[in-house]
């Protein structure tokens, strides 16, 4: 049964002998209905705090869903971009490392080859030297062969333009041209 403010209100009850007091029914019934007007009007009032909170909630579970669902969003780029950066490091180090393979092996091939320059300048140097040694000693045994042939000659020289004296054992001098020529005499 819905019974109304207005209900109460305008209610009209049957007379009886010995009934109850119609003033004291009316103000009562009145009094009723003011309580049960106000019971009614904090329930509606109640009720759209109620349509508002619940309104407001659903606002908010809906947000709260939009930012699980970017959190989740952003997580999931987060981690591939994560992923990403790992995987391209990982190949920037791969091809860093194939790279420094590369310059350390053509660096220690050209470091051989170097070597082996130098190894073999070095073997160049020592002919030089050697030849430079054994030009140097030629050139001293010519040049002592020119100075021997020299002072040969200017001995030779000095007995065929001056004479010389020679003393005999028992001291006399004789001319050493004629003992030249008298020996060249002799010998023939």
């Amino acid at each position: 049964m819905n019974v109304s403010p207005l209900d109460l209100r305008q209610q009209k009850f049957h007379r009886k002998f010995r009934g109850l007091d119609p003033v004291e029914v009316t103000s009562f019934l009145a009094a009723v209905a003011d309580d049960y007007e106000q019971a009614l009007r904090e329930t509606d009032r109640l009720r759209q705090e109620l349509m508002r909170a619940e309104a407001s909630i659903a606002a908010h579970k809906e947000h709260e869903k939009n930012l699980q669902s970017t959190l989740l969003t952003a997580q999931k780029i987060s981690d591939d971009i994560r992923a990403t950066a790992e995987g391209e490091a990982q190949r920037i180090i791969r091809e860093a490392q194939g790279r420094s393979e590369l310059l350390l092996e053509k660096t220690q091939a050209r470091l051989e080859d170097v070597q082996r320059e130098i190894d073999g300048l070095k073997l160049k140097q020592r002919d030089v030297e050697t030849t430079i040694e054994s030009t140097i000693q030629t050139l001293r045994n010519t040049l002592e062969y020119v100075h021997e042939q020299e002072a040969h000659d200017r001995d030779d020289k000095i007995l065929y333009h001056r004479p010389r004296h020679a003393e005999l054992p028992d001291g006399r001098e004789i001319d050493a041209r004629k003992m030249a020529g008298d020996q060249s005499s002799r010998g023939h």
